[in-house]
C-alpha cells in the first residue's frame, strides 16, 4: 500500500472529525473515496471539502450497528470505484460514563457502535479482500489513547477502546500471511464533534452520553484544542504506507503509556520466584510470545 494514487478507499463515519480527516487525506493522495455517515447536517458541511473531486468521492448513510447495511454499502462502493483497498473503521461513540454509574443502555450504545461497528465494518469486507489476493488491501480500525491506557475517567469508552486494540492486534496476526495489512489508529485528543452525540440513559440528573451535562460541556470545549482532522488524516495514511500495527499521532502520551507498561512489569515482580515446570511452559508455548510484536519493532 505504499503507492495509495488511484485506489478506494471506506472510511465510516467519515463526515465530521477523525473520519473526515482520513476521508479528506485519501482524497488528497488520489484515492477514490466512499465513507458513511448518520447525520445529514454533518455531510452537508463535509461536502464542500469533496467538491472539486466528485469524481473521486461517494457517500452512503447507514448505520455501523446495521451489519446487513453495511454489506449492502461494500457493495455499493466495488459497484461504484471498483475493488476496495483500505477500510478505516473509524465510526465511534462518545459515551464517557465512569463504570460505577454506566447504566445497561450506555455499555449497550459503547459496545455495539465502538466495538460491533468495527467487527461489522470487517465482516463487510474482508471476504472480498481475501478473494482478491492479488490486489492490495488493508484495514485501519479507530481506538484511542484510552484503549492504551486509562485516563481521567472515561470507563465505558476506555473498555470498548481497549477491544479494539486487542481485536486489531489478533486481526493482524491471521492476516499477515495473507498479504493484508492492518492497524489499530490510537489518537489523542482531535477537534470532533464525537462528545455531541446524542444519546441518552436512564438516571437522574444524567444527559446525553452517560455523563452531566457540565461534564459533557466541558469535554466539548476542550476538543477545540486538538489536534487537527486533517494532520490526523495524513497522519493515519502514513502509517497505512509504512504497514504500522500501531498508529499513534500525540507524542505527549508516551510518559503515561510509560507509566501503565511500569505497572504491569512490576506486577510480574510479584510472580513465584521458583523454577517454573517445564510441563506448564510447554503446555502454554503458543501464547507465551508471538511474533506479531517483534515484526512491529522490527519493521
Amino acid at each position: 500500500m505504499n503507492d495509495l494514487a488511484g485506489r478506494v478507499a471506506f472510511v465510516t463515519g467519515g463526515s465530521s472529525g477523525i473520519g473526515l480527516g482520513i476521508a479528506r487525506a485519501c482524497v488528497e493522495a488520489g484515492m477514490k473515496v466512499v465513507v458513511t455517515y448518520l447525520t445529514d447536517s454533518h455531510m452537508e458541511d463535509a461536502h464542500p471539502y469533496f467538491t472539486p473531486s466528485t469524481d473521486r468521492f461517494h457517500a452512503i448513510k447507514v448505520d455501523v450497528r446495521d451489519r446487513v447495511g453495511l454489506q449492502v454499502a461494500a457493495v455499493e462502493a466495488v459497484d461504484r470505484f471498483g475493488p476496495v483497498h483500505l477500510v478505516c473503521a473509524n465510526a465511534g461513540l462518545g459515551i464517557t460514563a465512569p463504570i460505577s454509574e454506566a447504566g445497561p443502555d450506555d455499555w449497550k450504545d459503547a459496545i455495539d457502535v465502538n466495538v460491533m461497528g468495527v467487527v461489522n465494518t470487517v465482516a463487510a469486507f474482508l471476504p472480498g479482500m481475501l478473494a482478491r489476493p492479488t490486489e492490495p488491501g488493508h484495514f485501519v480500525a479507530t481506538s484511542s489513547m484510552s484503549g492504551l491506557f486509562h485516563g481521567a475517567t472515561a470507563g465505558l469508552y476506555t473498555t470498548t477502546k481497549y477491544a479494539v486494540v486487542g481485536m486489531m492486534e489478533a486481526l493482524r496476526a491471521e492476516l499477515s500471511a495473507k498479504g493484508i495489512g492492518v492497524s489499530v489508529f490510537c489518537p489523542g485528543l482531535v477537534q470532533s464533534r464525537i462528545f455531541q452525540q446524542h444519546r441518552h440513559r436512564s438516571g437522574v440528573g444524567r444527559g446525553a452520553n452517560g455523563e452531566s451535562d457540565a461534564l459533557r460541556e466541558r469535554r466539548i470545549r476542550a476538543t477545540a484544542a486538538g489536534m487537527d482532522p486533517l494532520e490526523c488524516g495524513r497522519k493515519v495514511l502514513r502509517g497505512v504506507r509504512r504497514n504500522d500495527l500501531y498508529i499513534l499521532t500525540h507524542s505527549e502520551f508516551r510518559e503515561g503509556f510509560n507509566d501503565r507498561v511500569q505497572a504491569v512489569m512490576h506486577a510480574f515482580d510479584g510472580c513465584e520466584a521458583d523454577a517454573v515446570p517445564e510441563a506448564r511452559v510447554a503446555a502454554e508455548r503458543i501464547v507465551l510470545r508471538h511474533p506479531v510484536y517483534a515484526e512491529a519493532i522490527d519493521a
